[in-house]
């Protein structure tokens, strides 16, 4: 077995110790299309407004649709210049991969924000006048007494929040909303599966010796946690737990190209060594140390642990972004009453 490549056709790909590893593949992705539909209905449908108005009661959306276009230049000018530096090879990477969702995701949100702020300023004649009046009468009647003033600021929180009900009660988000929403929870997900990898595992043991970091690539492990986060302190999108779904699906995608590409001859080496289906160098003179028996044993736990492994990490990535919103709606209420206005 260890002396067969993806260079030998059928006799490397038709072993069942591959076909093993690709049902740890294929398992946890027919799971969740299963449970997809299911988990969906029990949650609230996503509202239009959800995705482009800030979660910060005073911040106009402009700042939001600003914010988002800025993320977009910057993402799109760091793919163009690794393209224009190492070509369309960049994405046999996950990486690579990964930060290209990160800008769709940015390309939707810049469009979609851009739309609201059109719908915004439609409406504002006649909502901004009813939200914020009390903000015109203390300039235009300022000879009123300061017992009407006073009663004014106090009406002031009641009318924002008026406000921002008549914001929510708009109608649902519509198919390329639903798009922009998956695209923002796979792409935290994902986010934090590469740049947790990255910092935690390859910078420490294994470029800790020739670790040099670089803008273009390096800097990738770290801009798109950067964008999505500044992002999702501003939103006031959800970020319901069934669509790891879509998290687990982007992987899988990325699995399968990585096999089609070494089954058709496009590449020879692997860009991830947990994704080879035989054992490097190291793991094959600990195995030589071992009896036959113990050899074969030990081999096939190897590699299987490998995918085992990748396909489980998926869930505490997820969640620690999960938990990041929790945290957000649970203590910016608490943290700023005034200016937080959650209406998710």
């Amino acid at each position: 077995m260890s002396s067969l490549s993806p260079a030998d056709g059928a006799a490397y790909w038709l072993r069942w110790q591959v076909f093993v590893c690709g049902a740890l593949i294929a398992l946890p992705a027919a799971a969740a299309a299963a449970l997809l539909p299911r988990l969906r209905r029990s949650v609230a449908p996503l509202r239009a407004t959800d995705l482009w108005v800030p979660c910060w009661a005073r911040l106009h959306p402009g700042w939001l649709l600003g914010y988002r276009a800025f993320a977009l230049a910057a993402a799109v000018a760091l793919l163009a210049r690794l393209l224009l530096g190492h070509g369309l090879s960049v994405f046999y990477f996950y990486t690579q991969w990964t930060f290209l969702l990160v800008t769709i995701y940015f390309a939707f949100a810049t469009a979609i924000s851009a739309h609201g702020c059109w719908v915004y300023s439609k409406k504002s004649s006649k909502k901004a006048d009813e939200s914020h009046g009390f903000l015109n009468d203390d300039v235009e009647n300022c000879d009123l007494s300061t017992s009407v003033s006073v009663e004014r600021k106090k009406d002031e929180p009641n009318k924002l929040s008026s406000y921002y009900e008549q914001i929510v009660n708009e109608k649902r988000a519509g198919f390329w909303g639903r798009c922009m929403q998956i695209t923002y929870q796979t792409s935290a997900g994902a986010t934090m599966l590469t740049d947790l990898t990255f910092w935690g595992l390859l910078v420490p043991f294994f470029y800790r010796d020739k670790f040099g970091l670089a803008l273009v690539t390096d800097g990738m492990h770290s801009l798109n946690a950067v964008f999505l986060l500044i992002d999702t302190v501003l939103n006031n999108m959800p970020f319901p737990w069934y669509r790891m779904a879509f998290f687990v699906f982007w992987s899988c995608a990325y699995v399968t190209f990585q096999w089609v590409l070494h089954a058709c001859g496009h590449t020879r080496f692997w860009t991830f060594h947990h994704l080879e289906l035989l054992y490097g160098t190291g793991l094959y003179l600990l195995i030589l140390s071992l009896t036959i028996h113990q050899r074969g044993i030990l081999r096939e736990i190897l590699i299987w642990s490998r995918y085992l492994g990748m396909a489980i990490a998926h869930i505490p990535c997820f969640f620690l972004y999960w938990l990041i919103v929790k945290v957000k709606h649970a203590y910016f209420p608490r943290m700023f009453p005034h200016a937080y206005a959650r209406t998710v």
